[in-house]
C-alpha cells in the first residue's frame, strides 16, 4: 500500500506552496484591477459589520483600543496623549 500521509500541498515544500498561492492572488487582482480589489475589501468589511451589529463593532473597537494601550504601556499612552494635544494646538 502506498504512503498516503502526505499528498498534494502537504507533500510540497512550504516555499513552493506559498509561490503557488501568491500566483492565484495576483491573478485574481489582475482580473479585478485596483478598484475591483478595493470594492472586494469594502464588501467584506460591510458584511462583517452587518453580522456583528452596532454593539459588536463597538466591542471590536474597544478591544483594539485596549490591546493598543497594553502594548504601549502607561508611558507610551502618556506620549500619545501629549502628541495629540500638541498637534491640536499647532493646527
Amino acid at each position: 500500500m502506498a504512503d498516503t500521509k502526505k499528498r498534494g500541498f502537504a507533500s510540497m515544500p512550504t516555499a513552493q506552496v506559498k509561490e503557488i498561492a501568491s500566483k492565484g492572488g495576483h491573478a485574481s487582482a489582475d482580473r479585478a484591477g485596483h478598484e475591483g480589489m478595493a470594492e472586494r475589501g469594502a464588501k467584506g468589511g460591510h458584511a462583517s459589520a452587518e453580522r456583528a451589529g452596532h454593539e459588536g463593532m463597538a466591542e471590536r473597537g474597544a478591544k483594539g483600543g485596549h490591546a493598543s494601550a497594553e502594548r504601549a504601556g502607561r508611558q507610551g499612552m502618556a506620549e500619545r496623549g501629549s502628541k495629540g494635544g500638541s498637534a491640536r494646538k499647532s493646527s
